[in-house]
């Protein structure tokens, strides 16, 4: 029988209880062209003390994910975490996986389906499987994560349809709730969205797309998010990886985390 690991999933959760801060870094393996610029950006990741890695995209092929998560994990010690678009993003050589339930949209393959096809695969691998109520929510333009899911994203001026989503989520028995704007997405998600989900669920939540600023990080733990990732920033401009850290630094120095 399969024994389950919760080793970065109470990671999360006790970083929560005690208002402490994290960053991921999203890596995008359709993004990784040379090995040189995978390896700088991850010197970055161990250089800043990043939380996390997650690998994911909205297309990524199998071949790619499996070559890029291997080199992550023989290359540093960070935790490496799958962010799938889809059951084939499936890398037994990760750490874990974010189980994406897509619980802001109607899409049936990306409420169940796909769980469905990925679910045997997970059952024989390693993987810490981390069930996660995934909602997109509207950043002013289309996106590939909501295009690739045929689905419409929350509007971004709905707190109250967010809370009650994510709280529909946390009652299915959602381990984490990710807010995610999508990559590239021109506005991050507003300050009410997230701490209205904040407000009503206890479980933690991560906030991602969009956040291609110190300032708009600042202001996305400063509604409540207790995880925040950055992905597509970090690719323009690998400086966003320090400052990102600096202001969970920040955070966390001022409760006496660190």
């Amino acid at each position: 029988m399969r024994k389950m690991q919760k080793k970065i999933l109470n990671d999360i959760t006790q970083r929560k209880s005690k208002s402490s801060k994290a960053l991921a870094v999203l890596i995008d393996p359709d993004d990784v062209v040379e090995e040189s610029a995978l390896i700088q950006c991850l010197n970055r990741c161990i250089e800043n003390a990043v939380d996390y890695i997650f690998v994911g995209g909205s297309l990524v092929n199998s071949n790619d994910i499996h070559e890029v998560v291997g080199f992550i994990k023989s290359y540093t010690q960070i935790p490496c975490v799958l962010f799938p678009g889809n059951a084939i993003q499936i890398a037994p050589e990760a750490d874990a996986i974010l189980f994406l339930s897509l619980i802001s949209g109607r899409n049936p393959e990306l409420l169940i389906g796909q769980h469905v096809v990925a679910a045997p695969v997970l059952k024989r691998s390693n993987l810490e499987i981390i069930p996660t109520g995934y909602m997109l929510v509207n950043s002013g333009k289309a996106t590939s994560a909501s295009y690739m899911s045929n689905s419409q994203p929350l509007p971004n001026d709905k707190p109250g349809l967010a809370a009650s989503t994510a709280l529909a989520g946390e009652m299915l028995g959602m381990k984490l709730m990710y807010l995610d704007a999508g990559s590239g997405a021109d506005e991050p998600i507003d300050q009410k969205i997230i701490r209205a989900v904040r407000n009503n669920v206890s479980v933690p939540v991560i906030v991602g797309g969009g956040l291609n600023s110190r300032q708009k990080i600042k202001r996305a733990f400063e509604a409540g998010a207790d995880l925040v990732v950055i992905g597509n920033g970090v690719q323009k401009n690998l400086d966003l990886m320090t400052e990102a850290c600096e202001v969970v630094q920040m955070f966390n120095e001022a409760l006496n985390v660190n």
